[in-house]
């Protein structure tokens, strides 16, 4: 069926701009589809400045921007707006920006007074600078989406993460969220691995740190799969690794959508009883911060067919099943 789709796509209208975050991803998803590159150049003025020039027409086109909002988060971010702003000034039919990691996603909502909700102050920026539809995935909070007034296209990283762990073979899995806010995320991983799921009750002190107070489930002598949006300083996720292994998990395999991975998450996780942690290429990962624990997963494949979808006027939930859709 997804054959009968890509043969019907209009690939002259079709136009994938890559900014700098993730320019590999951009790459796959391109040939993935089965077209080149926009031919542009996305870089800086001698005083510091986005410099975006596009060198071929683009009017009446349908552009997709690839462009995670990693770190540097500011400098991507600027550059997805600016190259938004110049296809919309090129009189371009229509600008998705995909943006598989979504930055600012947890400041979704005010807990202390005179605090921003910088979540929806991005999302007004991608507006007004000519954004008309957004496809992101694993936002850290899913009311994200109605920060919008343009469709959005929420996916999840766990169809993907589900079929790697199922080609592992495992046994006696439980999939564990590692707190209260998770639980969503952990079951739709739970319904594609046909497993049980188990939960952290967790508090945070202070910022930045965890303390696990119990856990609701059973994971005596099961591979517990902890599963989580985000792996930035690893300090909750090493500490439920920790609590799990004192509750008689046997093994004990971590996956997040969106490695971060700020020092010092990998020493943290190298020292951990996590024999595996699974990512996905939702950001790049650097040289410095590979470690044998790490198996990352692309989603290019995944981006790839929902932007065949979008393009051909398809559904995009049938494709992704547990995938929230707009």
């Amino acid at each position: 069926m997804e054959v009968f789709i890509k043969m019907a796509l209009d690939t002259g209208n079709l136009c994938i701009l890559a900014g700098n975050a993730n320019p590999e991803l951009a790459k796959k998803i391109a040939d993935h589809i089965g077209v080149n590159l926009c031919d542009a150049h996305v870089g800086h003025f001698n005083n510091g400045e986005t410099q975006v020039m596009i060198s071929e027409s683009i009017r009446g086109k349908d552009i997709f921007i690839i462009q995670p909002t990693s770190q540097p988060v500011n400098d991507n971010l600027m550059e997805l707006l600016i190259m938004a702003d110049a296809c919309k000034r090129a009189s371009a039919h229509s600008i998705t920006a995909v943006v598989p990691y979504y930055a600012y996603a947890r400041q979704d909502r005010k807990t202390r007074g005179r605090e921003p909700i910088s979540a929806k102050l991005v999302a007004n920026l991608m507006t007004t600078a000519g954004v008309t539809r957004v496809v992101t995935v694993d936002l850290h909070a899913g009311q994200i989406q109605g920060f919008f007034d343009i469709p959005v296209d929420h996916l999840a990283a766990a169809p993907v993460i589900a079929k790697h762990l199922r080609s592992k073979k495992l046994e006696d899995v439980v999939v564990v969220s590692p707190d209260l806010g998770g639980v969503t995320r952990a079951r739709i991983l739970a319904d594609h691995l046909h497993a049980p799921i188990a939960i952290i009750e967790k508090r945070r002190p202070a910022p930045g740190r965890a303390e696990v107070m119990n856990l609701i489930g059973d994971v005596k002598d099961k591979t517990a799969v902890v599963i989580d949006d985000i792996v930035d300083t690893a300090g909750s996720l090493c500490e439920g690794a920790k609590a799990l292994k004192k509750y008689g998990a046997k093994h004990i395999i971590a996956a997040c959508s969106h490695a971060i991975l700020s020092d010092p998450a990998v020493q943290r996780i190298n020292d951990s009883d996590i024999e595996k942690l699974v990512l996905t290429d939702t950001i790049p990962l650097p040289p410095e911060k590979e470690s044998d624990k790490f198996v990352v997963l692309s989603l290019s494949e995944a981006i790839g067919d929902v932007i065949v979808r979008i393009q051909s006027h398809r559904s995009v939930s049938q494709l992704f099943g547990k995938a929230e859709q707009n």
